[in-house]
């Protein structure tokens, strides 16, 4: 088999760190970002600036069907950005979003004759969304390794990480300060420290705080 990756992309910090860590284990990267009418086309421009920088081939699939399937935060300046209650959903889930995104991945991947796929879905900082499982993409894998009659893997570095622990994966890989200053998670569309009270950024910089906390003067090479 060989060793050529897909990434899938968004220029957020979680996916920007899957960038580093395939670029790192990989002979091939290329990534692949998915427009699917984000209220915030900064999320499109930092991906294709982060990719430029990389060096790396970049796909950007056109996924408008998903919005007007699944409503949502992410789409509808309409509907506010709102925590999860009583066991509901965030208002940022995205109906059915990971299992179509990860399916073109693999569509691409085969005719590209990749045969691995990153992804950077986290089973400890999910928000509660059920297509950031392991058992979910564990399952997905199999399902596509029969329906397209191919040998894909596919890679989750930071299924087991939480947020702090996502900094430190990027500071040993050397671009903790490269993913603080060009990468967009901020719900808002504000690069960068973001908005500083959706939910992402508040988690995003919860973490940083707790891994520099921990980190004390250390630093990584």
């Amino acid at each position: 088999m060989n060793q050529k990756a897909i990434v899938v992309f968004s220029g957020g910090q979680d996916s920007t760190t899957c960038l580093f860590w395939a670029l790192e284990r990989f002979e091939e990267v290329a990534v692949v970002t998915f427009h699917y009418g984000q209220r915030h086309w900064m999320e499109i421009e930092c991906a294709k600036n982060i990719a430029r920088q990389c060096g790396v081939e970049h796909y950007i699939f056109d996924m408008g069907l998903l919005n007007q399937l699944a409503p949502n935060a992410l789409t509808r300046e309409n509907i506010p950005v709102e925590a999860g209650e009583e066991g509901e959903l965030p208002s940022t889930f995205v109906e059915g979003r990971n299992h179509l995104f990860f399916s073109f991945a693999a569509v691409l991947a085969k005719q590209k004759g990749f045969h691995h796929i990153v992804v950077g879905v986290s089973q400890t900082d999910f928000s509660g969304y059920p297509d950031c499982r392991d058992d979910f993409v564990r399952s997905l894998n199999v399902t596509l390794n029969l329906a397209m009659d191919y040998s894909f893997v596919f890679h989750t570095p930071l299924m087991w990480l939480d947020k702090s622990q996502v900094w430190e994966l990027s500071d040993t890989l050397g671009k903790m300060e490269y993913i603080q200053e060009h990468t967009l998670t901020c719900y808002n569309g504000v690069i960068r420290d973001g908005c500083g009270t959706c939910p992402s950024c508040l988690l995003r910089k919860k973490g940083l705080e707790e891994y520099l906390a921990r980190r004390g003067g250390k630093s990584h090479d």
